[in-house]
């Protein structure tokens, strides 16, 4: 381990604005996989991912599905202000970044406006009581009717939040989901997984290429800037993770088959690792995993020592992001930057809707 892997230049990359997907591929299926194996890459598409897997290998996959998390709304001074909730706290409030944040001063009240013409029978509005300084944000006070959840009026007053670099876009909210995420509580899709369709899973399950899932609801961690120069001071906000006893059972009959474990994507990285680091009996020849409900904020780069997962799939990620950092644990970072020059030479498409990356088992360095 080099003193370069550690620092936030490293893991920098120049990529052209026109390779940033704006729209996601119709099919889901037919956007691109580059195929990453111990010396070679190779290009595919990704409903070729049933050939490209062994049987009995496990797929563990993200259930969480996207809430309409981002909000708009007025200040009684007028002005127009915008949220997007992160996660509920207790006693219907809920943590929330804001803007524009100067103006969100505490006691400040904001009223919702629905998110269809056709009118609402409930009116919603909100109270800051207070800033948070690990996120920048606001701590809300919702008042609402009762026996009545916020959960219950995002359909009516939420809009599902695109990321940030999506900003010309035709694709429909529902495009932002995967097809199997059923349990509400992401402000963001986990998107490794937005490839797969019915059809292709159903084309798994004939190659005896299993799934299990975990969830974890995608929060500011995922997508929190590293802003540290040495890496291994950075500090990942934790975000809430289960992994369930049928996920653990899989993985243990899994590994005793012969069969791999290929994540779909780094929050089920994140959410098996993360389990895994609990249990103080690991070591490099056995792990101990068991079932797990709760937070985690693990941070996985260079040098990291892997547990549970043996491989990936995962699309292209911003530069200096802990989610490049976490790939480079797998494959290395240099290889991983020359994987990204090729795929931006391929006219490969980037971010939460382009084009994937699927690593081998045998791409993985420890």
């Amino acid at each position: 381990m080099t003193e370069v892997n550690w620092s936030i230049e490293a893991y920098d990359y120049e990529l052209p604005q026109e390779r940033i997907a704006q729209n996601p591929v119709v099919p889901r299926d037919n956007s691109r996989l580059m195929v990453v194996d111990s010396l070679t890459q190779d290009h595919f598409l990704f409903r070729d991912l049933p050939d490209l897997l062994q049987p009995e290998d496990l797929l563990v996959l993200n259930n969480t599905r996207v809430i309409p998390a981002r909000l708009y709304g007025r200040k009684t001074t007028g002005a127009l202000v915008e949220i997007l909730l992160l996660k509920p706290i207790e006693n219907d409030c809920w943590l929330a970044l804001v803007k524009p944040g100067k103006r969100f001063i505490t006691g400040a009240t904001i009223e919702f406006e629905p998110n269809s013409s056709r009118g609402c029978d409930y009116q919603l509005h909100a109270t800051v009581l207070s800033s948070d300084p690990e996120t920048g944000g606001r701590v809300l006070q919702f008042h609402l009717p009762p026996r009545i959840s916020l959960f219950n009026l995002l359909d009516l007053f939420g809009h599902v939040p695109f990321p940030p670099y999506v900003t010309d876009s035709e694709a429909l909210t529902e495009q932002y989901q995967t097809v199997y995420g059923n349990v509400p509580g992401a402000i963001a899709a986990p998107t490794a997984g937005l490839h797969f369709t019915d059809e292709l899973l159903e084309k798994l399950d004939h190659k005896n290429i299993r799934r299990a899932f975990i969830t974890l609801h995608v929060c500011l961690g995922t997508f929190r800037p590293v802003e540290v120069k040495d890496i291994t001071t950075h500090n990942m906000h934790s975000e809430w993770v289960e992994v369930p006893p049928l996920t653990v059972d899989k993985i243990y009959q899994t590994k005793a088959h012969g069969g791999r474990i290929i994540a779909v994507g780094t929050t089920v990285v994140r959410a098996l690792e993360g389990a895994a680091s609990l249990n103080h009996q690991n070591t490099r020849e056995q792990f101990f995993l068991t079932p797990f409900c709760g937070h985690t904020n693990i941070f996985i780069y260079p040098g990291y020592k892997w547990q549970v997962v043996d491989g990936l799939i995962t699309n292209f990620h911003l530069p200096r992001s802990s989610l490049l950092m976490l790939v480079s644990a797998m494959i290395g970072r240099k290889r991983l930057l020359s994987l990204y020059q090729e795929a931006i030479a391929q006219q490969y498409r980037f971010y939460s809707f382009g084009d994937a990356m699927l690593i081998l088992p045998s791409a993985r360095i420890n």
